[in-house]
């Protein structure tokens, strides 16, 4: 790992490197949040990125870093005091990779966190709209052939395929659900 800022003295490195040493950053990382939210275009996509408030009362702000290969981090969001920060710009299918820092007042930057990764999904949109027999239809958009299994749940924990779709030349391709009636409460999801 590269060391992001040099001070003029190595004791005064160790004092501020000191408070990340115990705050947790390591629990920080753990509890991030991945919430991706998708753009309605193919050409770029955003994820937002949540965590937990460090609890050492000397850290200033957070940042993200991220780029396309492991331990590269070619782009940085500073989050400043909030607990989350949106990434955008990102291409659908490809992978990125995060980790994170703590800094204090005077700019002197934490350690990187451990990383994770995230791979921008290839849905560009789903609708969703209710017929009067209460049968959901499900729209989605996407890249012209991209495959994409329609999964459904009563509860949010066991997830089931009800179906497979393919995007048409269209860029979108609509599935029904005639068996939404029979559930007093359905949630949806794609994958592929």
């Amino acid at each position: 790992m590269t060391k992001i800022h040099k001070s003029s003295s190595q004791c005064a490195d160790e004092v501020l490197r000191q408070p990340f040493k115990w705050t947790g950053l390591a629990k920080f990382v753990a509890s991030l949040l991945l919430l991706a939210v998708v753009s309605n275009t193919v050409s770029a996509a955003n994820v937002t990125m949540a965590w937990n408030r460090s609890s050492d009362s000397a850290v200033a702000g957070y940042n993200l870093y991220y780029g396309g290969a492991s331990g590269n981090y070619t782009n940085v969001v500073n989050a400043g005091s909030a607990t989350n920060a949106t990434i955008s710009g990102l291409i659908p299918g490809a992978t990125y990779y995060i980790a994170a820092t703590t800094y204090v007042i005077s700019g002197m930057e934490s350690m990187f966190s451990g990383e994770i990764t995230y791979t921008v999904p290839l849905v560009t949109g789903v609708q969703l709209r209710v017929t009067p027999a209460r049968q959901f239809i499900l729209t989605v958009t996407g890249p012209v052939g991209h495959t994409y299994d329609i999964m459904a749940t009563p509860d949010l924990k066991t997830w089931t395929v009800i179906g497979t779709v393919t995007i048409g030349t269209s860029g979108s391709l609509t599935f029904t659900d005639t068996n939404a009636a029979s559930f007093p409460r359905r949630y949806y999801r794609t994958r592929g």
